[in-house]
């Protein structure tokens, strides 16, 4: 159970601490070697801090809300999948939106010198929606650009790339072979391969 609860933490860490600034109480959640995967960032842990640090300094708004969680241990390895939702405020049309991501975090974690840490973030992206902040405003999307992305994250991409992000579109999503590799992936790491 003390496994379980220090995972947990480092979980609702990573949220907290990301969506607040607090990059000292961001940067313990991973080890050293953690590489971040993301619709718009794919890579290393220090990069991502980086990368994150300048927008949070520019006034992108991107928050993370964290749900139940599951916990499968095996050693100093574990798998956590933990409900989320990410939400971010951007301009599409020159319309300000929110994008409603919902989905699951899959984290590869490992025990090292007594502290569990994220390895690798992959999230699950398994539906979202895209709303006008103001609820009289009249937002048309581009039928192409939405199409180019899977159906789990396709709105929150049509932000992202109007806000200028590269968005990888072979996200892993509730179905498909991108998310069965994953869990393939995530069982030879229990495994210990």
């Amino acid at each position: 159970m003390d496994d379980r609860l220090a995972i947990r933490d480092v979980v609702e860490t990573w949220a907290h601490a990301r969506d607040s600034g607090d990059w000292a109480a961001f940067r313990e959640c991973w080890h050293d070697d953690g590489y971040m995967m993301a619709t718009w960032f794919q890579g290393p842990k220090e990069d991502f801090i980086r990368v994150s640090q300048e927008g949070w300094a520019n006034g992108v708004s991107i928050l993370h809300f964290t749900g139940g969680c599951r916990i499968s241990i095996a050693g100093n390895r574990a798998i956590a999948q933990t409900r989320m939702t990410i939400m971010q405020r951007g301009l599409v049309h020159d319309v300000v939106c929110d994008a409603a991501c919902t989905g699951r975090f899959y984290d590869f974690f490992e025990r090292r010198d007594g502290r569990w840490g994220i390895v690798l973030r992959q999230p699950i992206y398994e539906k979202d929606r895209l709303d006008p902040v103001d609820p009289a405003a009249s937002l048309s999307l581009d039928p192409e650009l939405l199409a180019r992305f899977p159906e789990g994250y396709r709105h929150l991409a049509y932000l992202q790339t109007h806000a200028g992000y590269p968005v990888k579109a072979d996200m892993p999503g509730l179905r498909g072979p991108e998310v069965e590799r994953l869990y393939e992936r995530g069982a030879s790491w229990l495994l210990g391969d």
